[in-house]
Order: structure tokens, then C-alpha cells, then sequence
């Protein structure tokens, strides 16, 4: 059956050893590799024509399915893992001529088999620059860690307090330390946009991969703030204080310039944010 790409998703650039390499992921689940900075695309054909493809990705989300996280091995170009909604994360060795499925841990709460190993939804996965043997996921069922070369993650969510579980759309790393990531919990019901809990937005830190967390909610809305942080709209920077910012469907960014600990507003009244980064 043909396909044909709908929008593209999500651009990261490749290995610091190829300059002008680039990967695409779009919807449906597909990805795409530049080598001239973005003017030519090629497929990568080892995933976008693997045999198990079909039964890899699910079209169950409102968006439909998309590639949504890319990341290369910052130690090998050829090292490479992708996050799918719905599919699940899948890791290269060779360059993308080759993919399996990583999954091993993850719950799939919706699926029949909820140990099925494709078939899951990873809203956001990331990949520690200082330590590329770690990796952090916030997925549809928990938040989860997983350290190479073992292939089973561990659900750090399950330290959170259980009346705000661990449910969410972004996570981000802190850009030194591979102990400390950044979480922004979603009610995780039925209910369809995933909103703030309680309309009280906030943000949870741990400082420990995940045995512990702490809340920072200091100047974020009391009440009232019924609005979602999606998947890549939350980022961090590399200052001294750690800064972190994130964006909201309301058209709010919201800006730390202690790690968290603190919130203020720096822009209102904007449309729909659906990405957030920074640079110096």
C-alpha cells in the first residue's frame, strides 16, 4: 500500500563526525536522512520498508502515528534509537539498515498483552550527552530508565507521590549530570486533552534517576490552569543555574532560572506551542 508523508514531526542533526547529516521523523511513522543539510531526503528504507513495520506501528493516537524522537549515539553515528507513537522505541546498530524493538519493562496498559514488545507509546524519550549509556522515557503508562547495555527499563515513575502518578508528555535532562531529569505530570485518566492535575500545574525533579521526587510549583498557577505541556515543548539550557522553560497549548511559556525551584511567566497570548528550546 502506498504511503505518502503527511507532515514532518521532528528534525535532529546527526553525528558531530558527519556535518550536514540530518534525520527527519514524520507522520505516519516514518524517517528520513539528509546529508547536505536538508536540501536533498533520502528514506531510510531499513525502517520505513522493514518487513515487521505494519505490526510495529499503531495508529492510535489523535494525531496519528509519528516518529517524534530521534537520537544518535553522540560515541557512534551508526548508533541509533527512535521513539514512535504508537509503536515504541527501536534501536539501530548499523546505521538504520537494521531495527528491533526496545521495549523490555515498558506497560502497555491498553494493549491485550500488556508485555506486548511493540505496540507501546513512549510520548518523549532522551538520551544523557554525558552519559549515552543512560536513557529516560516518559511514556503513555510511566516513567522509565534504562541503562545499557541492558535492555529492560525500570519505572522511576513509580517513586512518585500517588495521587499525581506518572503520566505526562516531556522530560528533559540536565545537561551535566545524568542523575537529574525534569518531569511535568498530566492527568492521566480518560479525560482527552491530558491537562494539568487539579488545574495546578507542576513540575517534578528528581536528582537521584528517579528513586525520588521533588514537586516545584513556586509562582506556577494555584488553580485554574487547565492547559498541556506536549512532548517536545519543554526544554533546559547549559547556564550556570540550570534554566529550564516550557511552553503550554495556551500559548504561555513559562521560564526557571534556578533549576526549577522558582517559575515565572515571559510570554502570553502565544498560539498553541507544540516545541520549546533554547540557545545562547
Amino acid at each position: 500500500m502506498a504511503r505518502a508523508v503527511e507532515r514532518v514531526f521532528w528534525l535532529t542533526p546527526g553525528h558531530a563526525a558527519e556535518p550536514g547529516v540530518w534525520y527527519a521523523g514524520c507522520s505516519p511513522a516514518g524517517l528520513f536522512r539528509s546529508a547536505d543539510g536538508g536540501e536533498r531526503w533520502e528514506p531510510v528504507a531499513g525502517f520505513n520498508d522493514h518487513p515487521m513495520r505494519a505490526k510495529w506501528v499503531l495508529n492510535g493516537t489523535p494525531d496519528g502515528e509519528l516518529v517524534h524522537s530521534i537520537l544518535v549515539d553522540p560515541r557512534d553515528p551508526k548508533h541509533l534509537y527512535v521513539g514512535i507513537s504508537v509503536g515504541g522505541v527501536f534501536e539501530s546498530t548499523d546505521g538504520g539498515a537494521d531495527w528491533a524493538p526496545l521495549n523490555e519493562g515498558v506497560a502497555a496498559d491498553f494493549l491485550p498483552d500488556p508485555n506486548a514488545p511493540f505496540g507501546h507509546d513512549p510520548h518523549c524519550i532522551a538520551q544523557h550527552p554525558a552519559k549515552p549509556d543512560r536513557l529516560y522515557q516518559q511514556n503513555h503508562c510511566g516513567i522509565y530508565r534504562l541503562d545499557r547495555p541492558t535492555r529492560r527499563w525500570e519505572r522511576i515513575g513509580s517513586a512518585m507521590p500517588n495521587k499525581i502518578g506518572d503520566v505526562g508528555f516531556p522530560i528533559v535532562l540536565h545537561p551535566s549530570d545524568p542523575d537529574t531529569a525534569w518531569v511535568l505530570p498530566m492527568d492521566g485518566q480518560t479525560v482527552w486533552p491530558r491537562t494539568s492535575i487539579d488545574g495546578r500545574p507542576a513540575v517534578y525533579r528528581t536528582r537521584d534517576a528517579g528513586r525520588s521526587w521533588r514537586r516545584l510549583d513556586r509562582g506556577l498557577p494555584a488553580g485554574r490552569a487547565w492547559f498541556t505541556v506536549l512532548r517536545q515543548a519543554m526544554c533546559t539550557d547549559d547556564s550556570r543555574g540550570t534554566g529550564l522553560y516550557f511552553g503550554t497549548t495556551g500559548g504561555d511559556v513559562w521560564a526557571s532560572g534556578n533549576a526549577g525551584d522558582s517559575w515565572r511567566c515571559i510570554a502570553r497570548h502565544l498560539p498553541e506551542i507544540y516545541s520549546v528550546t533554547h540557545a545562547a
